[in-house]
């Protein structure tokens, strides 16, 4: 293992402040409820001061063409803060996924991204892991595209769509327009990210990868590896919402939270939560110096913080009593994308069977 900063930066928290900051003036819980309702308004609107105005679309594009030249540990403090406020932006979809496919191309694209002039998605499942099976859309002489993937992350938001095609053994990789595709949305377990089912019928597209499968397995492991700070943001404010509201809520006399029963199960929360937090920050640090122990680091941090935000949400709505099952109280959208994000980019339990790979860990006897 090489020698790696754990530690926070100046600029880190500094962008963390900043993010959390606008978050907290520009994602209001209601607004964000309101997307269960058919109202995506919030969502542009978001994305252009996110994206625009502070410039994350940009971040880990070098600044040589056109970015911000940041790494990976500071597109996870973003993505933390994103979580922490279930904000219903394409920051993971197109700023870290989409743009690191980019990253192995000379498209002008990525400048584009970049500048937030386009927003971009891959078209493969929510689920597809790093290491998993990948569609192929079919392609002829022409470059004309056919095919559907079904259930795509940040197709509502993009107005580039980057598609994987057959390429003889391989995957070639070609950007078409959104306006060229059916893209038909889905009502998704978490309407924050919804998902679309995309069809091509002869579209036609720009080819940006002849070869483009190891580019896309590098995208998705990317994001699966900062996917995890965004489940640490889930699980903080659950678990830091459910102890304010335990400090106040008084039962029998006095603070429902001096029970030592719920200490008990806080503290054993808390101590998940610290440990999701290690993971995702050392998946993200190994990911930013290209340290050989990433792929380890981010099987790791996938089959632990996804389970820990679930976990956390859940308690959240039982220790919350009658009030977390309400509409009103935004509990349910912190469950609703744990549970999303648990399936995201790969299982917990896929995650752990490719790290049994990468340690050559040998097969339980049956």
């Amino acid at each position: 293992m090489s020698d790696l900063n754990l530690l926070t930066t100046d600029v880190e928290a500094d962008l963390r402040s900043v993010v959390r900051d606008l978050l907290a003036d520009r994602c209001d819980p209601a607004a964000v409820t309101a997307l269960y309702d058919g109202d995506r308004s919030i969502v542009a609107e978001l994305w252009k001061v996110l994206a625009a105005d502070l410039g994350l679309a940009g971040l880990l594009v070098p600044e040589e063409r056109g970015g911000d030249g940041a790494t990976a540990v500071e597109a996870a403090a973003v993505l933390e803060e994103l979580g922490r406020a279930v904000a219903p932006v394409p920051f993971l979809t197109s700023a870290v996924v989409a743009t690191t496919v980019l990253l192995d191309s000379d498209s002008e694209l990525l400048a584009a991204l970049a500048a937030n002039e386009r927003t971009a998605a891959l078209v493969v499942p929510l689920s597809a892991a790093p290491h998993g099976a990948l569609p192929a859309l079919r392609v002829d002489a022409d470059g004309r595209l056919t095919g559907t993937v079904t259930s795509v992350a940040g197709a509502l938001e993009a107005d580039v769509l980057l598609v994987p095609a057959a390429a003889g053994d391989g995957l070639a990789v070609y950007a078409v327009a959104a306006a060229d595709a059916v893209v038909a949305p889905v009502v998704s377990l978490d309407m924050t990210r919804q998902l679309a089912d995309v069809t091509l019928a002869g579209a036609t597209g720009e080819l940006v990868l002849a070869d483009g499968e190891g580019a896309v397995r590098r995208a998705l492991a990317a994001g699966a590896a900062l996917l995890a700070a965004e489940q640490v943001g889930v699980a903080r404010w659950c678990l830091q919402t459910t102890i304010d509201y335990l400090k106040e809520r008084r039962q029998f006399g006095r603070a429902v939270g001096g029970f030592q029963a719920l200490k008990h199960r806080l503290a054993d929360l808390f101590a998940d939560v610290e440990s999701a937090d290690a993971a995702a920050r050392y998946a993200a640090v190994t990911l930013a110096a290209g340290d050989p122990d990433a792929e380890i680091a981010a099987a790791v941090a996938q089959a632990y913080c996804g389970d820990v935000a679930v976990k956390a949400a859940e308690e959240a709505v039982q220790l919350h009593a009658g009030i977390g099952m309400t509409w009103e109280h935004p509990l349910h959208l912190y469950l609703k994308r744990a549970k999303a994000d648990q399936i995201a980019l790969g299982t917990p339990g896929a995650h752990r069977a490719r790290l049994a790979d990468l340690i050559d860990l040998p097969a339980a006897a049956s």
